[in-house]
């Protein structure tokens, strides 16, 4: 497609204001928005078909030629661009930022109009007297906002209330789960606590909760065996949800770690969704085509299972996961505790030698988000030149930083492998998630230097994975962001180009479309996303944002109005 100008107008002599849809008010004309002429792709995995699209009280009113701009209170001219229903983002971390900063301006500039966060085991709610202490306190010292509620209705209140720039679901997350009952420790539930795990599911799905996620490689997510998994996942599977899991390894124990996920949906049924599918370290890299292979023979044997994948060879998460899962039992004062206890000293640098053994160096590391004033000039840095400066070996100097940051250090780890990552998107089990969150380049979103991921995944899967590596077509990519994510974590009405859908649209240009974010700059908005439409509303016109917060709350089972 040649890269053209985009512009737009009012049609007739109706008064517009940029940003704003008219809904619903009686201006004579038969439709609130029209896109003309651009190459209009379903969502269906269909090849795009040169046509227009009019928007209705905020649904998709007709598609087809020559619908005509004088019927239109406003048009948005799309020839040379690609217009494709808005993308889906089926793994992120976005929650408490939408309420730091509503706009969502490192998603909604990649065309993402639903964000589905409580991935990995981690979601604010439910909150125990405990859980709601420390979170209240975390989160007014990171982010400003008062942490007011309990439950996931609680949480949804607070963004109705204050907005946002897209439509947001979210699944309940085990780790939260289990804190909130069994605290933070190591131990087995009662069978009195494991009823009230089950309690608490039904009551966060009839809330709206999409299921349940799992952190495996986290605490306190790590500790419940695989029986405890499978009676959790009863209660998602009895109520048509979903179990989203970030497995126990994708590392040296990565097979076993399939093995014991696919025992769960066989003992459950429940629709599974496998999170972030990796093979992390060079001599974990060849385990990904039996990886795929178990993978494929369990949807053959009538397994629902999908996977999500983002388009980057490295990962991110705390630092803190470089030391055992006995040390990180608990609070971040117990953590930090052990950290400084001299007795535990040679146990945890051997198990810190064995993760740089992985790893091949600690080159490999990148400090990526630091809270506090003094060391927060180490962001961008390695672990290994970091630790250099200040003189010290890598393991003290991690050890060290843990202490003072009180548990709470991110960093980006590379380690993965870029055939395999294009072998993963080839594969028809395979959709594209971020593993980010919201941010700015500005504000309380601005700070440190997260995984460029943020900011880039879905443009750079359409640049560099559709239009320079060729390893998908472009109307399979679309399918892949669009309406396989919503029909496989049931998100009604939303994935596809169809009259009488929402209208949730992204128009971008092909011959452009790219990610600018990089590891040492990462908060940078992509290119070739002109314009991205929530509800029939334009949030992002002609590149900038409108101010405009039309996202929905979107709850399992019912549909957003």
């Amino acid at each position: 497609m040649k890269r053209r100008e985009f512009v737009w107008r009012t049609a007739g002599s109706a008064v517009f204001l940029p940003g704003l849809a008219i809904l619903g008010c009686s201006t004579g004309k038969e439709y609130d928005l029209l896109i003309m002429g651009g190459t209009v792709f379903d969502g269906s995995g269909s090849a795009g078909i040169e046509a227009d699209v009019a928007v209705k009280d905020g649904r998709i009113a007709k598609i087809g030629p020559g619908l005509g701009a004088k019927k239109a209170v406003d048009v948005i001219d799309a020839r040379g661009l690609a217009v494709a229903p808005g993308f889906i983002d089926p793994h992120t971390h976005t929650d408490i930022q939408l309420l730091a900063n509503p706009k969502g301006e490192s998603k909604i500039r990649q065309g993402i109009t639903t964000e589905v966060g409580g991935n990995c085991g981690a979601s604010y709610f439910p909150l125990s007297d405990l859980t709601f202490e420390e979170e209240q306190r975390n989160v007014e010292r990171e982010f400003g906002v008062v942490v007011d509620w309990r439950d996931l209705g609680g949480f949804f209140g607070r963004l109705e209330a204050s907005g946002m720039s897209f439509n947001y679901a979210t699944f309940l997350g085990q780790g939260s789960l289990r804190a909130a009952v069994l605290g933070p420790y190591d131990r087995p539930p009662t069978p009195e606590e494991l009823e009230r795990m089950r309690q608490l599911i039904r009551e966060s799905m009839e809330a709206g909760a999409l299921g349940l996620s799992t952190g495996l490689q986290y605490t306190p997510g790590c500790f419940a065996d695989t029986a405890e998994l499978i009676e959790l996942c009863r209660e998602v599977a009895a109520l048509g949800g979903t179990y989203a899991t970030h497995m126990r390894s994708e590392e040296d124990q990565v097979i076993e770690a399939v093995e014991e996920t696919l025992a769960i949906a066989r003992a459950t049924g429940v629709n599974l969704q496998i999170s972030h599918l990796k093979a992390n370290y060079p001599r974990n890299w060849d385990k990904l085509d039996r990886m795929l292979a178990m993978l494929e023979e369990a949807a053959k044997s009538g397994i629902p299972i999908a996977v999500d994948r983002y388009p980057y060879v490295a990962s991110a998460t705390g630092l803190s996961s470089f030391f055992p899962e006995w040390a990180r039992e608990g609070t971040s004062a117990d953590f930090v505790k052990r950290l400084s206890d001299k007795s535990l000293d040679r146990k945890l640098r051997e198990h810190a030698s064995g993760e740089e053994q992985k790893l091949g160096s600690w080159e490999k590391v990148l400090l990526s988000s630091i809270l506090s004033e003094k060391n927060r000039p180490m962001e961008g840095k390695t672990v290994l030149a970091a630790a250099t400066e200040q003189g010290k070996a890598p393991y003290e100097f991690m050890r060290d930083l843990l202490v003072e940051e009180n548990g709470a250090v991110g960093m980006v780890q590379f380690g993965m492998s870029e055939d395999n990552l294009k072998k993963i998107y080839a594969h028809p089990l395979a959709t594209v998630g971020s593993d980010g969150n919201t941010a700015a380049p500005y504000g309380v979103l601005g700070k440190g230097k997260p995984h460029p991921r943020w900011y880039g995944t879905f443009p750079r899967v359409l640049g560099k994975y559709v239009r320079e590596e060729k390893v998908l077509s472009l109307e399979e990519a679309i399918r892949k962001i669009t309406s396989f994510s919503a029909e496989k974590i049931g998100i009604a009405e939303r994935g596809r180009l169809q009259e009488g859908f929402r209208a949730d649209i992204t128009i971008f240009d092909p011959d452009t479309v790219i990610d600018q974010a990089t590891f040492e700059n990462p908060h940078q908005y992509p290119l070739g996303i002109p314009h991205v439409i929530v509800n029939g509303v334009p949030v992002i016109r002609d590149g900038e944002h409108t101010g405009a917060l039309p996202g929905k709350v979107l709850r399992r089972g019912k549909t957003a109005v």
